[in-house]
């Protein structure tokens, strides 16, 4: 049981280590689409993954156009603070796409909006609070996503 994780242009070295440990612990494939804001060779992608990441399923795209052509006829569920239904709604399914956008601004207008039947957010219950970090949103929808397989 897996699921593929998509990172677009990931800004953070820690958050993108720390995403490939639990992209390990969960049996899901971690997909990283360039630009990075870092290099891979980063210790402190290396530090946040720990000895864990020559292990990571670790596929590297040179940007989105390459990603989503590759990957078009795959199932996919967009996350970003503007989607309008729940992440507990997504209808996963095995070797199911989930894809992410990068810390600073989530996942462009180009992609939301091509996409905009398929865009979910995870709930947060303040109004002094926007978004998740990254590697804890990443975390939440996975193993929501394990869960409902799983059941």
């Amino acid at each position: 049981m897996g699921l593929n994780i998509v990172l677009i242009e990931p800004e953070i070295p820690n958050n993108t280590g720390n995403i490939g440990r639990l992209s390990l612990a969960s049996g899901s494939t971690l997909h990283l689409v360039k630009p990075f804001g870092f290099e891979l060779s980063d210790k402190r992608v290396k530090r946040a993954g720990l000895d864990y990441w020559q292990h990571v399923d670790l596929k590297i795209y040179e940007n989105a156009e390459e990603f989503f052509s590759t990957h078009s006829d795959k199932k996919m569920a967009f996350l970003s603070s503007h989607g309008s239904k729940s992440v507990y709604d997504i209808p996963f399914e095995e070797n199911m796409f989930l894809v992410f956008g990068k810390e600073s601004v989530g996942l462009s207008e180009e992609i939301t909006s091509a996409n905009s039947g398929k865009l979910y957010q995870i709930p947060i219950h303040s109004e002094h609070i926007r978004s998740l970090n990254l590697a804890n949103a990443v975390s939440v929808v996975v193993y929501e996503g394990l869960r409902q397989l799983k059941a």
